[in-house]
């Protein structure tokens, strides 16, 4: 069992904007102002089914390369049971606020209610409120917040934990196969003991839109990352060759994100994808994603096998999995910035 400082990872606690916009303000407060962000070309709709490759899981083989983000189709998972899950999901962020409390992020950590990659009371803060929970290994929960959540909502996403968890195995399996990775490195790497978190996230309609940033920019520093939206509202965008492209909702379908360490593991061969949320004035958005890892005493490291076969040496270092959560969690969250750190 992994000690219990191996997850004390933190964030500053900061105010709730979903309460924030219920005063019904007209300019948004300057420490939310993003001016700092680029002003990146966005695509217009056009370009939205040609740019964003859809995975059908029914005819997925491992012949099939899979895309750096990808939506995925036919995964095997009711649409009732994920209806269930996005009704409850949005309940659990309307609980009045003395309710929301009890789930709130605490000093010097990052789990519950709040916001993450906050160093600094200057910093500036996205658009959002997220809720983010460590799921497995079941012994790290913490007892004060998966297992007080309300019920059904607890069993719910207990459920919803091990479906994704299995699809995540699967996909990552196929992509292992399909660059010859020996099947028994990467069973090692993403293993029964995968660490696994969820994060879900709230975007209140914002009276200025365009000064705000919902989700600043950036890679997940994960394996592989599996998102639903919740609301079918747009707001999540991809870049890809110096432009933001939308990804439009589909309805249950997942949207795939290879993340930082997937790039690790195949030396590069599959990239992880700089993406960000933006909000609108009118409509609130909500989406879940659900975080895959190596065990936290696993390595971090290219495949040997595939390095071997490359003949051209690791392009990365190699460290723990909680030592390289622990040097994510404490630098503000900036593009590929943390992954650029770790190549040789």
């Amino acid at each position: 069992m992994e000690a219990k400082g191996d997850t004390q990872w933190s964030s500053i606690i900061v105010p709730s904007v979903q309460e924030m916009v219920k005063e019904k303000m007209i300019t948004v407060p300057p420490r939310y102002v993003r001016s700092d962000q680029d002003k990146i070309e966005v695509a217009d709709d056009s370009s939205l089914i040609t740019e964003i490759p859809i995975i059908d899981m029914e005819r997925l083989s491992s012949s099939i390369a899979i895309d750096s983000d990808s939506e995925l189709v036919n995964h095997g998972i009711d649409p009732s049971f994920l209806d269930r899950l996005k009704s409850e999901i949005q309940d659990f962020f309307n609980l009045p606020m003395e309710e929301k409390k009890k789930f709130w992020q605490n000093p010097n950590e990052m789990e519950g209610f709040g916001q993450a990659f906050v160093l600094s009371e200057d910093q500036k803060l996205d658009w959002a409120d997220l809720f983010f929970v460590i799921v497995q290994p079941v012994h790290l929960r913490k007892p004060h917040l998966f297992p007080k959540l309300p019920l059904p909502f607890r069993d719910t996403l207990e459920m919803y934990s091990a479906e994704v968890k299995n699809i995540a195995k699967n996909l990552i399996a196929k992509m292992a196969k399909t660059l010859l990775i020996k099947t028994e490195e990467i069973e090692e790497t993403f293993g029964d003991d995968m660490f696994q978190s969820m994060r879900m996230n709230y975007y209140p309609p914002c009276p200025q839109p365009d000064k705000v940033v919902g989700l600043t920019p950036h890679s997940d520093a994960v394996g592989l990352t599996i998102l639903l939206q919740v609301t079918e509202v747009e707001g999540l965008q991809i870049k890809k060759d110096g432009t933001w492209f939308f990804v439009k909702p589909l309805p249950n379908a997942f949207i795939v994100n290879v993340g930082d360490v997937l790039e690790i593991v195949t030396n590069g061969t599959y990239r992880s994808m700089e993406h960000r949320a933006v909000v609108n004035a009118e409509k609130e958005r909500l989406s879940i994603a659900t975080f895959h890892n190596p065990g936290l005493n696993k390595e971090v490291a290219p495949a040997k096998s595939l390095v071997e076969k490359q003949r051209k040496g690791a392009n990365f270092r190699s460290l723990k999995t909680k030592d390289y959560l622990k040097g994510l969690f404490s630098r503000e969250l900036y593009g590929k910035s943390y992954l650029d750190a770790m190549r040789i």
